[in-house]
């Protein structure tokens, strides 16, 4: 029996398996499989099949955004109207056959974004050229999924679905779980809530599976057992995700007004050019980025090409940007204005853990060698 012929197995066991207290460990271990069978598939462990490769396209820019979504729902149209690059588009399936990249230019910074051909269902298994979007969309800092506004939820939920089974996490946070293999000693299981989705049983069952019989757990939030299988698969990606509702000019009136109030959504017609500035500011809040002028010494600050940093970042990752030998040599630099700067319009002395703010003003001047 085949890979995809086990994971057809236990999905319609788990199908069949009732959900309540008496099935949850029965559950858990049929998840843990699950997962293991899944890993497999992505990733062949036989000399002849590597693992999953992307498309290759060069990342580049200040981040990258996918676009994913099925075929003819205006991947390809939303590409050529917000960037510079011209993607075939047409009224039939499968326009796009390979990844296309543009670059959103935007408040400075150039936003890579990709236009991923279109996914069918089973893509998770390979079909449709599935895998090679799914490897390259977890490359993504944002997943922009595209969806006809004149079509049923299901399409939502079907994405949702393969971009789950391959380890993408959609809009959420990494469980706080601290996870240690070690070599004796056996397992230590520590939490520090209780736990309400899972068991002490079950986690060691898991474990077991794994063949993890000396490690250290300490788990500091309220997981269920989905989250601690992440954990110990190692391998998935947590991305924030917008859902991109196009053809709004099709769809009435109080439709568009739902869709418009769900979390994580944007509403737009490319055809009509409707909020298509809108769904561009969204996607610089998701990416969380922030933008930092250096300044030269006797010189007023260059506003015209600043570094794109994440939010989080610090001076030393400014240096990094710059230039990788500037952190080894740091002494010291001066933040002249900008949200973090306490002393504005005055410099401020920081160091390599000085945390920066969107529109630092940081003098590149005392950013030197020794």
């Amino acid at each position: 029996m085949g890979v995809v012929e086990k994971i057809k197995e236990i999905e319609e066991e788990m199908a069949r398996t009732q959900k309540n207290k008496a099935t949850e460990y029965h559950l858990g271990l049929l998840k843990a499989k699950l997962a293991r069978y899944r890993a497999q598939l992505l990733e062949p462990t036989s000399k002849s099949g590597g693992p999953g490769t992307g498309f290759d396209v060069q990342k580049s820019g200040d981040a990258r955004v996918a676009l994913i979504g099925f075929p003819s729902v205006g991947k390809s149209t939303l590409l050529s109207k917000v960037t510079h690059t011209a993607s075939e588009t047409a009224a039939y399936e499968f326009t796009t056959l390979t990844a296309i990249p543009g670059v959103i230019e935007y408040k400075g910074a150039r936003i890579q974004l990709l236009d991923l051909p279109g996914i069918v269902e089973g893509a998770s298994q390979g079909r449709g050229r599935g895998r090679q979007v799914v490897s390259t969309a977890k490359t993504a800092d944002l997943i922009l999924i595209m969806l006809d506004a004149t079509k049923s939820e299901e399409q939502r939920r079907l994405l949702e679905i393969e971009l789950d089974a391959v380890g993408i996490r959609l809009n959420k946070k990494k469980p706080d779980v601290v996870f240690k293999r070690k070599t004796t000693g056996g397992i230590t299981l520590t939490a520090t809530v209780k736990l309400t989705k899972t068991d002490e049983k079950t986690i060691r069952t898991i474990l077991a599976g794994y063949k993890l019989h000396n490690c250290d757990v300490m788990i500091r939030e309220d997981i269920t057992t989905d989250e601690f299988i992440d954990v110990l698969i190692g391998t998935r990606k947590y991305i924030p995700c917008l859902y991109v509702y196009n053809k709004i000019d099709a769809i009435g009136l109080e439709t568009m007004d739902r869709l418009a109030h769900d979390d994580h959504t944007v509403v737009i017609s490319c055809e009509m050019d409707l909020n298509l500035k809108y769904l561009i500011d969204r996607i610089w809040d998701d990416l969380g980025l922030v933008k930092v002028y250096t300044k030269k010494r006797g010189a007023p600050p260059d506003l015209f090409d600043p570094i794109c940093m994440r939010k989080g970042s610090t001076i030393e990752d400014v240096c990094n940007g710059v230039h990788r030998s500037l952190a080894t040599n740091f002494r010291y630099a001066l933040v002249w204005s900008g949200k973090s700067s306490k002393f504005a319009p005055y410099a401020q002395k920081v160091g390599l853990t000085h945390l920066v703010q969107d529109e630092d003003v940081v003098s590149s001047a005392c950013l030197t060698h020794t």
